[in-house]
């Protein structure tokens, strides 16, 4: 007796069986979502007037929905046509975001550690290594590439006075996280590389040193392994998605970090997962405009929303300029150069000048291209200047490049070493 159905209808039969199937286990997901997030008192957003305890894990609800979801693909047909499969592959990857990973879990990675620093390194002190990057491919107009290299000069000028490794990345290591969200695969593979380095120091191409003398405080932070400028009171507080900033932030190579990128990158696979994850961190957090997600919000959102599992280890640091809002500071250069001198880091004399919302490679930013380069020409003279004093020389003004000297020659130079020396370091 033959067959009822054909072989091809067949198929698109069982098809639509499987694809009822994915809409029940989605449904269901929502379910456990809106479980864990929304009030039995009514259908309010779930962050709109902070109806939850800040304090609550939410994690077994995402892990309860991460296991739901993880077998949407079985239910795929491998048996339909090519046309098929990838319109289906396509809607489960939509909502299977939560197993993105960026490699193998890692449980053990500070036995490893402490196992190899123990075989290789005779006498032990911190490494910091500073981490910065940009795109693969050129700016749009030349003159973005221009202060791109002025960037990374001023960089390796800071590097090289206060004996600090750097590694500048142009390569897309995930092709999921591109963009702002590119710096954790490559803060995670830099930790894997190499045991020897201690802390890594990330820093956005638009930041620049204004203080070439100030070192960061690095025992200060012994009892933790995170530190970026902030505020404890805006974002526990006041939810406010810039109460931190990632543009400059210290990370330790340690097992906490390579658990909290494993927490940290889900939110940031490129496409829909970026974009409803910007909508939920534009609900929840404070004065957050309407925009697919970034790593910062996500950051503050893990904080907020799994506070116990992080916060402890996290330094909110606010007595110096980890990060300075460009803004604030590029106005008073001349000012500080009359009344005080650097060292400080703080207002007295910005450690970084990081120029938010400018985009010299790209054409839109949040400000006009002209008053951003204008800026960050001066805020590289600024930290120059402190450089070429060493050589006798400094910035006409600190809107040109062209230089002037500012000491006289001498047959004897190793006597102003010293005194240039102390100038720089005081």
């Amino acid at each position: 007796m033959k067959s009822f159905w054909s072989p091809r209808k067949g198929k698109h039969v069982n098809k639509t069986f499987n694809n009822i199937k994915v809409t029940l286990l989605c449904g269901f997901v929502t379910i456990l979502v809106l479980r864990g997030t929304i009030g039995m008192g009514g259908l309010r957003m779930p962050f709109s007037d902070l109806p939850i305890d800040l304090h609550q894990d939410f994690s077994a609800s995402f892990r309860e929905a991460n296991r739901v979801l993880s077998v949407l693909p079985e239910s795929i047909d491998k048996n339909d046509d090519e046309e098929d499969d990838d319109n289906d592959a396509n809607n489960v990857t939509s909502y299977n975001f939560l197993n993105y990973t960026l490699g193998p879990k890692i449980s053990d990675w500070d036995v490893q550690l402490g196992t190899w620093r123990a075989q290789n390194v005779s006498s032990w002190h911190p490494q910091i290594l500073l981490v910065t990057g940009s795109s693969s491919t050129p700016c749009e107009q030349p003159v973005g590439d221009h202060y791109l290299l002025k960037s990374i000069k001023n960089k390796m000028d800071y590097a090289r006075l206060h004996g600090l490794e750097i590694f500048y990345n142009m390569a897309e290591l995930d092709d999921q996280l591109v963009g702002f969200w590119s710096k954790l695969p490559l803060l995670r593979r830099l930790m894997l590389a190499h045991p020897e380095i201690e802390w890594l120091w990330w820093m956005d191409s638009d930041a620049m040193f204004t203080d070439m003398a100030f070192e960061l405080p690095i025992e200060k932070y012994k009892n933790h392994n995170l530190v970026l400028h902030g505020w404890e009171e805006d974002v526990y507080q006041k939810r406010a998605w810039v109460g931190l900033n990632t543009g400059s932030f210290v990370i330790r190579n340690c097992q906490w970090s390579l658990d909290l990128f494993d927490a940290w990158a889900p939110m940031g696979p490129k496409g829909k997962v970026r974009q409803e994850m910007g909508s939920v961190f534009s609900e929840l957090l404070d004065g957050r405009p309407p925009f697919e997600a970034d790593d910062q919000s996500a950051l503050v959102y893990l904080l907020i929303t799994q506070r116990e599992l992080w916060a402890s280890k996290v330094f909110l640091e606010n007595a110096y300029y980890l990060h300075g809002y460009w803004v604030n500071i590029v106005d008073k250069y001349e000012d500080l150069m009359l009344v005080s001198h650097n060292g400080y880091g703080d207002d007295r004399w910005p450690f970084v000048t990081h120029f938010v919302g400018c985009k010299p490679c790209g054409s839109q930013g949040d400000y006009s291209k002209d008053r951003c380069l204008k800026e960050m020409e001066r805020a590289f003279n600024f930290g120059d200047n402190q450089i070429l004093q060493t050589y006798g020389f400094a910035h006409k003004s600190l809107e040109t490049s062209k230089v002037k000297k500012t000491k006289n020659d001498t047959t004897q130079p190793l006597v102003l070493v010293g005194n240039i020396q102390n100038e720089l370091n005081p």
